[in-house]
């Protein structure tokens, strides 16, 4: 079960880090952007530049998390940079979470399944259009929209993250506000994302349908670790949105399980504060990332 792979690989790396790919062109260093003058040279470059961090990280994380808006912005060129990104990462030995926040509902939640986590058919050959592990996704529509999803989970051994407690500013406008009941928005969505996963449910006991807790509200992550014993949850917000590993520590359970901590920025820019090849800088910040987290949450280790 794919988060059993996931877990298994936290465990053995003993770093719950999710190296964010949300590689910008303007964030490559002046040398990969001098001359480039169109899509297709940026994205050959925004290529690039993943290719040797994952080259300098992949040993020491567990996985990438590659946001499809950086690529989407480049055109067709940057879709293609997208799928060879999450290829290489593969082939690297890492699990690919693609972070699109898909969200509709019936027929067309199907398809954006078959895109991410499935195959689509042509003339009876199937062919999977990128090879991804995870996918977030918007579960504010309710159960149709993710339906689909849980379906090719089941079917294909993939694993989504719902969008539950946010890591941005203004998440509370909406997701805070108290239900007839008393429990609040983000609540009541945890607990739909705990039930969509009881059937996925692997030998570590958690499930394939996890959820997004933003580390920047540890009362309400705290909350949610306690109401959702089988979910697992990608974090947002470490680094630059101002989280740190003491303000995250609620997402975990006693054994430092339960979820993966991202982070884009903090790693993928580093080198313009520490010097050196962005790469080595990337690495050094993923392993002092490591140690800031597991100063928190000590040895990650099997229930």
């Amino acid at each position: 079960m794919i988060t059993d792979a996931l877990i298994e690989q936290i465990i053995a790396k003993q770093n719950p880090t999710a190296v964010g790919l949300d590689t910008s062109f303007d964030y490559l260093p002046e040398d990969m952007r001098e001359g480039v003058e169109d899509f297709k040279g940026a994205a050959k470059a925004v290529l690039e530049f993943n290719k040797k961090i994952i080259d300098s990280v992949h040993d020491i994380v567990p996985c990438v998390k590659v946001q499809i808006a950086y690529y989407e912005q480049y055109g067709r060129a940057g879709m293609k940079a997208f799928k060879k990104t999450c290829e290489y990462a593969k082939e690297k030995g890492l699990i690919v979470i693609t972070d699109a926040k898909r969200n509709d509902i019936g027929a067309t939640a199907s398809r954006y399944g078959a895109a991410f986590l499935g195959e689509t058919c042509v003339n009876g050959n199937a062919e999977e259009a990128y090879p991804c592990d995870y996918l977030t996704v918007n579960g504010y529509l309710g159960s149709d929209g993710i339906v689909p999803f849980t379906d090719l989970c089941k079917a294909r051994d993939k694993g989504i993250f719902v969008l539950v407690k946010t890591s941005n500013p203004s998440s509370g406008e909406l997701q805070n506000l108290k239900l007839a009941d008393g429990r609040a928005v983000y609540e009541c969505m945890g607990d739909m994302v705990e039930k969509w996963g009881e059937d996925t449910v692997g030998k570590y006991g958690y499930s394939a349908v996890g959820a997004v807790v933003g580390a920047t509200y540890p009362e309400e992550a705290k909350v949610l670790r306690a109401r959702l014993a089988h979910t697992f949850f990608l974090v947002p917000g470490y680094g630059a949105q101002g989280a740190n590993a003491e303000m995250l520590k609620n997402c975990f359970d006693k054994n430092g399980l339960g979820g993966i901590v991202n982070n884009s920025r903090g790693i993928l820019c580093s080198y313009l504060k520490r010097g050196g090849t962005y790469y080595d800088a990337a690495r050094q910040a993923c392993l002092d990332m490591k140690a800031d987290l597991l100063s928190v949450l000590g040895e990650i280790c099997a229930k």
